[in-house]
């Protein structure tokens, strides 16, 4: 089933790159050289400057209308240009809320569509103190590259709510939640065919429970497809296994593309392989946790993370499973000496991998020069900005951008939407009888060589043993996310050498979901 999704990867009708003029716009040229500019300004001009590399190419592809001139091919590109780079439209709400200590509170809520070329579009709802309508527009901007960029059919979208959740009980940020969904609900903003939300910083399954339970017994109560109003929910509430762990895991996977390429790591210098790499990761939650969970067993060490509260550091390597308990618990890791600190910052200790994994904006023009690693493998939402984008590239550091690293969640997120509105499990209807073929074509084989007289006995061995038993929802997830980072990770390397970009991964990535995106809207017969 997976494997049908992206037949189409490799069939894009683009030729050889021709390179014409797209202009920056004024709002975003200085967007380059800021030191800390506004997050919605910084993803579009990554956008932007991917354009500047791609129009050539859109305009190339038109060539299939004989008939167009020159000027009419130029002309379309650019009106589809401009509808890829604004925003369909944004809402802001206020609602009031009943506090346990008896006082109301005011509070402010987003929710951002992006790109309307796919419905319904997909994105996660983050509670946070410093949530704001930019903040959601940009990242609404990514949702729309991330689908693209793993050829996952939605559109984009962001939502947040400006609160700090540990300063509120769990009774009062289910009425938040609750309160939030109605809002969006009477405005005709999410729905299963509409725009479907998931979990970001600071909600989980439990709020994605309390938004699904909310719409099926008030808007959705006639709706037979009501579980995929979001994703990221409980399992036994409709949500998928391997949900959780989708982001940290298409991290691991993606980093595995470029770390296992002789081509790429002859690039910078390094070994294929994780094994002895050392890792330093930023931000221990729910990224950064699972992706050290998958990366430790690949042969890497862990030797440094940090959190809000300070670093931990190990020179031996640090087992992850520890660390779950160190972030749980926020006590020294048991069988590990005392924590040592850091001379300095820990962005800037030397490392292989450096995983950003918790907030945007986290690498700066400041401590660009000095961080000391040779991959850096975005799992958190845009955490590089364009100033040090520009000195890790002239460093030859290699970036594998959040628009790919930071993909496995919506990627997960779609299956669990598949699961929704299909109504059965992955692997429940055909796991036994995909067992009882390969035990049958093997017994085939054994008896023809028995007619000739060959008389052997045909077990299948350990590789095919996995795929006989890799028939549960969890297996068929995993192996779907491989396919997706597996296909995402070749066509930006394809794009990267197509168009000469060298170790410039992120504007490779971006043309590679531009080009989806145009083909997306062009095809649909806009009257422009």
């Amino acid at each position: 089933m997976f494997r049908k999704i992206f037949k189409h990867v490799k069939k894009l009708p683009f030729s050889t790159p021709k390179r014409y003029v797209h202009e920056i716009p004024e709002h975003v040229k200085d967007v380059e050289t800021a030191g800390n500019p506004p997050f919605s300004a910084m993803v579009q001009y990554y956008l932007h400057r991917a354009l500047q590399v791609a129009e050539g190419d859109l305009i190339e592809s038109l060539k299939r209308h004989p008939r167009w001139s020159e000027e009419k091919r130029k002309k379309r590109v650019k009106d589809v240009i401009k509808m890829m780079t604004s925003i369909a439209n944004i809402i802001e709400i206020n609602f009031p809320i009943l506090r346990n200590s008896g006082e109301y509170e005011l509070i402010t809520g987003y929710r951002a569509h992006h790109c309307l070329h796919k419905l319904p579009l997909k994105g996660g709802i983050r509670f946070a103190s410093d949530v704001d309508r930019d903040e959601v527009q940009g990242l609404a901007y990514l949702m729309t590259l991330k689908c693209a960029c793993v050829n996952v059919p939605f559109g984009g979208s962001k939502g947040g709510v400006r609160i700090d959740p540990k300063k509120y009980s769990s009774k009062e940020l289910q009425s938040i939640t609750r309160r939030y969904t109605i809002e969006l609900l009477k405005r005709n903003i999410i729905g299963p065919g509409i725009d479907v939300p998931a979990p970001d910083m600071g909600t989980s399954q439990r709020e994605m429970a309390w938004i699904a339970d909310e719409y099926m017994k008030t808007f959705g109560y006639k709706d037979i497809n009501s579980m995929a109003i979001v994703t990221g929910k409980p399992v036994f509430q409709g949500g998928i296994r391997g949900r959780i762990e989708a982001t940290g895991h298409g991290l691991f996977k993606c980093l595995e593309q470029f770390v296992e390429s002789k081509e790429w790591m002859d690039l910078i210098g390094l070994k294929t392989g994780f094994a002895d790499k050392n890792v330093i990761v930023q931000g221990f939650g729910n990224v950064g946790q699972h992706a050290c969970t998958y990366i430790v067993p690949a042969g890497a060490k862990i030797i440094g993370i940090k959190e809000i509260d300070g670093s931990i550091f190990n020179k031996d390597g640090i087992d992850p499973f520890d660390l779950q308990d160190y972030y749980t618990h926020k006590k020294t890791i048991v069988g590990y000496p005392k924590a040592e600190a850091f001379q300095g910052e820990l962005l800037e200790e030397p490392c292989d991998i450096l995983l950003p994994c918790a907030k945007e904006k986290v690498i700066t023009a400041e401590n660009a020069c000095t961080i000391q690693t040779k991959i850096i493998g975005e799992g958190a939402n845009g955490p590089t900005t364009p100033a040090a984008d520009k000195i890790l590239q002239e460093r030859n550091i290699l970036v594998i951008p959040d628009i790919v690293c930071n993909a496995g969640g919506v990627a997960v997120s779609y299956f669990e939407y598949l699961k929704n509105i299909n109504h059965v499990s992955f692997g429940k209807l055909t796991k036994h009888r995909d067992k009882e073929v390969i035990t049958h074509i093997l017994k085939s084989i054994q008896d023809s060589l028995k007619g000739a007289n060959i008389d052997v006995e045909i077990n299948p061995h350990d590789d095919l043993n996995y795929i006989m038993e890799c028939s549960t929802e969890a297996d068929i997830v995993a192996s779907g996310l491989s396919l997706v980072m597996e296909s995402a990770c070749r066509g930006i390397k394809e794009t990267a050498n197509r168009f000469a970009l060298c170790n410039d991964l992120r504007t490779a990535a971006y043309v590679w979901a531009i080009q989806k995106i145009f083909l997306s809207f062009e095809g649909q017969g806009l009257s422009l």
